[in-house]
């Protein structure tokens, strides 16, 4: 492991998720020793990526990442070299996603790094990482408690039932993802559970490279542009990542990616902060952020505090790698989701399709050289399709708790539900 505010090396004791003895926030990273990387079996799934996955096992029922080249939007859009990375549900194009969300590859890869299931893992969640991870613990049999916004509840659907050893806890109506974490952090302060980490912990940055592991191991090189829609940025970091790794693997180019992530308006705190060239993220008032998020489409972009000041987080790789935040509505994202199956055959969600969007805008705005290698990440998609295809039924919250709830209620819920 190292530090990326100072470059300190250290064993990981398992679960590290900072920099021991470092005071300033930062973010660690995974060392591999393995320079290249070497692609095994579809068959692994996720963990065919396994050289640069800090893992312990591999776990049943994964799917990697599949991506191939563009030829209906690309030719809408006039491009030669758009490549799309798709995670979700798509059995023709190799992607077998259950819960049609690229958190999937999160999932595996904490899942993976966990080293007992004596604790109960928590994760707290806007939606898609809580169906991923709620699938994957289930199948696998890992304990788990996750924490998301009664307003989200319709994420969670699953195509067979959930067992026992996974519950779900929410944070009332009108609340929003901050408020989910913090409630999560409250379970994190009792004895037996452990908290997942969010982007401190490698394993669910390198699980999200895997779409960048995909996209180069597929193309043959590093592409010049890579398109995604972000809530906290952990994925865009995580391309940063793997790309860093790229240049040091030595086959594929030396270059950086840009960086083009999105967001969905009005909710846009990264924007903000990014347009006024500030590391750290302006104030924006809890009520505000509330309203904001209630009245955007992509629920799963809504976080209030991503990754983005930390060394290493998001500000850093943009500043690194280049690139610009963007902006979609709600309307340009339907617009775009659209397009796509038109253009491409398969639904995608709210999300992905603000990614999209801001593709079009570039494109048509002739912000993009027609030959530039793109790789636009398509990080959920197929859940229509799915759910014609297989009957889904849906998971139900075991207590839903006042936004703000105190400890020892917390506590008594918790013991009844472990």
């Amino acid at each position: 492991m190292e530090s990326v505010k100072t470059g300190k090396r250290f064993e990981d004791e398992g679960w590290t998720l900072d920099a021991p003895g470092e005071s300033d926030p930062s973010l660690i990273r995974a060392i591999y020793e393995n320079k290249q990387l070497e692609v095994k079996d579809n068959s692994l799934g996720i963990y065919k990526f396994s050289d640069w996955l800090p893992i312990r096992k591999t776990l049943e029922g994964s799917s990697a990442p599949a991506t191939y080249k563009s030829e209906g939007l690309a030719k809408y859009l006039g491009l030669n070299n758009l490549y799309i990375t798709f995670s979700g549900y798509w059995p023709e194009k190799g992607a077998n996603f259950r819960t049609c969300s690229f958190k999937e590859t999160e999932a595996y890869a904490v899942s993976g790094r966990l080293n007992s299931t004596d604790q109960v893992l928590v994760v707290a969640s806007a939606g898609n990482t809580a169906r991923a991870f709620a699938r994957v613990c289930s199948d696998n049999n890992i304990p788990l408690l996750l924490s998301v916004p009664e307003d989200n509840l319709s994420a969670l659907w699953f195509d067979e039932p959930i067992k026992d050893n996974v519950r779900l806890i929410a944070t009332k109506s009108g609340s929003d993802y901050f408020d989910a974490i913090h409630l999560s952090n409250l379970a994190c302060a009792l004895d037996g559970f452990v908290a997942e980490g969010g982007a401190k912990n490698v394993a669910r940055r390198d699980g999200m490279g895997t779409t960048v592991l995909s996209a180069v191991s597929e193309i043959g090189q590093i592409p010049d542009y890579y398109f995604q829609a972000v809530g906290s940025g952990t994925g865009a970091i995580a391309a940063w990542e793997a790309n860093l790794r790229f240049i040091e693997d030595g086959r594929y180019g030396q270059n950086k990616m840009k960086l083009m992530v999105s967001q969905n308006a009005p909710f846009l705190p990264i924007h903000d902060a990014w347009k006024a060239d500030s590391r750290a993220m302006l104030p924006l008032e809890d009520e505000l952020a509330r309203k904001q998020v209630e009245e955007i489409d992509a629920k799963v972009l809504s976080n209030r505090k991503p990754p983005y000041p930390i060394a290493g987080g998001l500000f850093d790789a943009m500043k690194d790698a280049g690139g610009d935040v963007l902006v979609a509505s709600n309307e340009e994202a339907l617009e775009a989701a659209k397009l796509f199956l038109e253009t491409e055959g398969n639904d995608i969600h709210p999300a992905a399709a603000v990614a999209v969007a801001t593709l079009v805008k570039q494109a048509q705005e002739g912000k993009l050289d027609k030959d530039a290698c793109i790789m636009l990440n398509i990080t959920g998609g197929g859940e229509e399709r799915i759910k014609r295809e297989k009957e889904v039924i849906y998971l139900k919250p075991s207590h839903v708790f006042d936004i703000d709830p105190d400890m020892e209620t917390v506590r008594e819920v918790l013991e009844k539900l472990f």
